[in-house]
């Protein structure tokens, strides 16, 4: 089959396609390098507050759950010590492989190979003797539940509703604790929230106790009880 000298391309169509292509691609190039980086940046937002709501989701778990724990059996105030930037307090163990025992959570700022991050470590609670002094718990197992540049700073209301930035050798837990997440510049995120904690004093036992002793001391219905060295009339 014979061809005609007029198929295929010439080699200023050829140039000029090429020409075309790099036009397009240099185009597109430039179009993709100013949407890149705002789209990186909002996935990197995205993320980073996921993992602040994953942090916190973890952070107000185990501050609702905090329990009436006293150093020793007669101790006048539970374990619990709060403060703007840490928190320590005493809860039920969990985990796949926990035991049924008590554990002290700590919830500080602090630092890992990652940098700068609010970190949850625990320890066994072991209970002392009275009048002894208390040895340092060994605080294990860290867990960094949110990290730079945002921040969390702690406060503490009571019955009275006012907010306190320390709480410490109360005769009660604190009737709610409020989360304030800060960035880098120390402003108030919308995450901010407030958590209410499902125990905070002895309760129900004590009351027992008190009612107990009352009714010891109350006399019998039907009268006044008969008094020593008196008999009753036949």
């Amino acid at each position: 089959m014979s061809r005609s000298r007029s198929d295929g391309f010439s080699l200023l169509e050829s140039v000029a396609a090429v020409a075309l292509m790099a036009t397009i691609i240099l185009a597109l190039s430039s179009v993709t390098g100013q949407w890149l980086p705002n789209w990186r940046r909002g996935f990197v937002d995205l993320q980073r507050v996921d993992l602040v709501g994953l942090g916190l989701e973890r952070l107000l778990a185990d501050l609702s759950v905090a329990e009436y724990v006293t150093p020793w059996g007669e101790a006048p105030v539970p374990l619990f010590d709060g403060g703007a930037s840490s928190v320590v307090f005493v809860r039920s163990a969990i985990g796949p492989n926990a035991h049924p025992q008590l554990e002290v959570v700590r919830i500080a700022e602090g630092s890992d190979d990652r940098g700068r991050a609010l970190i949850r470590t625990r320890a066994r609670f072991v209970p002392v003797a009275r009048g002894r002094p208390a040895q340092p718990f060994a605080f294990a197992d860290p867990v960094a539940l949110l990290r730079a540049p945002f921040s969390v700073s702690f406060a503490y209301a009571g019955p009275d509703h006012v907010w306190a930035e320390r709480w410490k050798n109360e005769d009660r837990l604190p009737e709610a604790i409020k989360v304030t997440v800060l960035d880098s510049a120390g402003r108030a995120q919308a995450a901010s929230t407030i958590v209410r904690l499902k125990i905070t004093a002895p309760g129900v036992p004590k009351l027992a106790a008190q009612e107990k002793a009352a009714n010891a001391e109350s006399p019998p219905k039907g009268g006044q009880p008969p008094t020593a060295g008196t008999q009753s009339k036949q």
